[in-house]
């Protein structure tokens, strides 16, 4: 029964595109071939060390039986000294050859593992917006981060384990060569080999899988307690006990997997101790009744002995390295399914939009669900935004604004309806061609460890117009902070990488990601609230700014203030997920609905802002 609910448990897994099992082999050709393709030297290193294992292992011991014998006199030949030399000159040839081994492997399978997590990196940045948002996707991408996040783990443990494997192989090869059979007491190695495996993969689903999550948890925690912007909270509202006791509760969680962890390992250690004094007592029996019965020379005896020791340590080394080589290629496999997971990174199909005066888009029945939520954010949104067109897009939070949006971006692709361009199905377009069309300016604006002219650009240096982005800068409102910055638009944000980067106010971000939109100069322009930490008057004021600066390019505002409708062509007042009321501000006025009561409610607070500032 146990046996049976095993295979349907593998059976699941293969099916699950988030966790497929490879296999060893499969494992091991990917390796090769990545090797071949990224750093072919390696393989041949590969070789060298399978050739160079067998002289470092047994030379002394051939050097000993003859030394020996001739003491005992039981082999008389060339000159001893003769014999030492040459055996010191091929041990010689050997050292220098190991040497330049040992010194070319590391870094090379390194240089291997960090193309591969550069490889993941970009998977990441490319897949699907909606996957990120996906805790199944995330614990996937987290295993695979821990595939490639250290030199004895996936790849590159695997690479190492390869390379470890041929030479034991060969060391073990020569052995039998060398003692003319398989010592039946070598069935205590594959016995070995069988409890590791078994050992290691309870390990790995039992311990390692199941702290997939915590993972991301854990990283969260130590951001979130180390982030600038979050520490003015932590202390204002007393936040320290109760963040630490989560992190308590989250190392307790940590603890109890490390000490199963220690528990499954502990029943290997026994056994294999076991395995081993048996082993070894009754190859040393066997070897002394040989020489007591005359069977066995002196010399020879201590030619097997070192011989069968350094044999029967490469065939446990071998049967070892496989089991090891099977435990790698699990977190291989962790590795292998991130990357071959369909997450929209590789869609490169579809037609370049073409280029035109007027963009239209049409959302004809589109509905959005999130993963694994049962209710809709968005449900039957029929709306159209012409060409040129302001539309203001309001509502209170939740109510399906950004997601919208998001489905405008193609961040997100519709789980019902469809989305057109022009009359044609924007799925049909390329999507990093789509991308271009769109000048975003989001409400979280992220600063990056840039200078402040590539912050705007959103470019490498060579391509970022400094002159264009400062100009942008002014344009949406940052002078007075430019004036103070001594390098201008070349001052390095953040101190992550130059200790004299400087950040900006939560205010200057959201007018940066407005100079961000005007640089790009795209035809469609979207505001996802960039400007909620300014207050009401101000917002409006910018945004008249804004819609001025951005002549006839068709633009979204999106709030839930009321500060941009006065001056769009159109309102869509988003509740509950659906489209409520649009038209114009006057008609919605008049229709005295929704928007004509939040609009009221709402004009207070401008004209006592105004009041204040009179």
């Amino acid at each position: 029964m146990k046996r049976v609910r095993r295979k349907e448990k593998e059976k699941e897994a293969d099916r699950n595109p988030l966790h497929r099992n490879y296999g060893l082999l499969c494992n091991i050709r990917y390796i090769l071939k990545y090797i071949a393709q990224t750093d072919r030297h390696v393989l041949w290193l590969f070789l060298l060390g399978a050739v160079c294992a067998p002289f470092t292992q047994y030379l002394w011991g051939f050097l000993s039986r003859i030394i020996v014998d001739r003491i005992t006199g039981q082999d008389t030949g060339e000159s001893l000294a003769a014999v030492i030399c040459g055996f010191c000159a091929v041990r010689l040839v050997t050292a220098l050859l190991q040497t330049y081994y040992n010194s070319n492997t590391w870094w090379r399978y390194i240089y291997i593992r960090t193309e591969m997590t550069q490889e993941k990196n970009l998977k990441i940045m490319r897949i699907d917006f909606e996957h990120l948002e996906d805790s199944d996707v995330m614990d996937c991408c987290q295993k695979a981060e821990r595939a490639v996040s250290n030199n004895n783990s996936g790849p590159e443990g695997m690479m190492r384990e390869t390379a470890s494997l041929l030479c034991n192989l060969s060391v073990a090869v020569v052995g039998l060569l060398i003692l003319g059979v398989v010592n039946p007491l070598l069935i205590t190695l594959v016995v070995d080999f069988w409890l590791f495996n078994r050992i290691s993969k309870e390990d790995k689903e039992q311990v390692w899988d199941k702290l997939s999550a915590w993972w991301r948890k854990n990283r969260y925690m130590e951001n979130i307690t180390t982030d600038f912007a979050a520490a003015k909270d932590i202390r204002m509202f007393g936040l320290t006990g109760w963040l630490l006791q989560k992190y308590r509760d989250l190392m307790a969680e940590r603890f109890e997997k490390e000490q199963l962890h220690q528990r499954i390992w502990q029943r290997q250690k026994l056994m294999t101790c076991i395995t081993l004094i048996v082993s070894q007592g009754l190859i040393y029996t066997w070897l002394i009744y040989a020489v007591v019965t005359g069977r066995m020379t002196l010399g020879s005896f201590t030619l097997y002995l070192a011989s069968y020791n350094t044999f029967a340590g490469a065939v446990w080394m071998v049967m070892r390295g496989i089991a090891e080589l099977i435990a790698r290629s699990r977190e291989v496999d962790d590795f292998r399914s991130f990357m071959d997971f369909d997450g929209g990174d590789e869609d490169l199909g579809g037609v370049p939009v073409p280029v035109s005066a007027d963009y239209e888009f049409t959302f004809r029945n589109v509905s959005f669900r999130y993963p694994k939520a049962e209710q809709y954010a968005l449900e039957h949104l029929n709306l159209t935004l012409k060409a040129g067109e302001r539309l203001a897009v309001v509502g209170l939070n939740g109510a399906g604004k950004s997601t919208f949006i998001k489905l405008l971006l193609r961040l997100y692709e519709p789980t019902e309806g469809e989305i057109f361009l022009n009359g044609v199905n924007v799925k049909e377009y390329n999507k990093h061609s789509y991308y271009k069309l769109f000048a975003p300016a989001f409400q979280s604006v992220e600063l990056f460890a840039f200078p402040l002219a590539e912050n705007v650009s959103m470019q490498p240096p060579e391509e970022t117009d400094c002159r264009k982005a400062e100009a942008r800068l002014r344009e949406a409102g940052l002078s007075e902070k430019l004036d103070e910055l001594p390098d201008g638009v070349h001052t390095q944000m953040l101190k992550v990488i130059y200790d004299d980067g400087i950040d900006l106010s939560g205010g200057e971000r959201q007018k940066l990601a407005l100079a961000r939109a005007l640089y790009k100069d795209a035809p469609i322009v979207v505001l996802d609230e960039p400007t909620a930490a300014l207050d009401a008057l101000a917002e409006s004021r910018l945004y008249e700014n804004f819609d001025r600066l951005i002549g006839g390019k068709s633009a979204v505002y999106i709030s839930h203030r009321l500060s941009s409708t006065r001056f769009c062509d159109r309102v869509a007042m988003f509740a509950d997920g659906e489209l409520a009321e649009t038209g114009t501000h006057e008609s919605l006025m008049e229709l005295d609905g929704k928007y004509a009561e939040m609009f009221r409610i709402q004009a207070q607070y401008y004209v006592e802002e105004v009041q204040k500032n009179a």
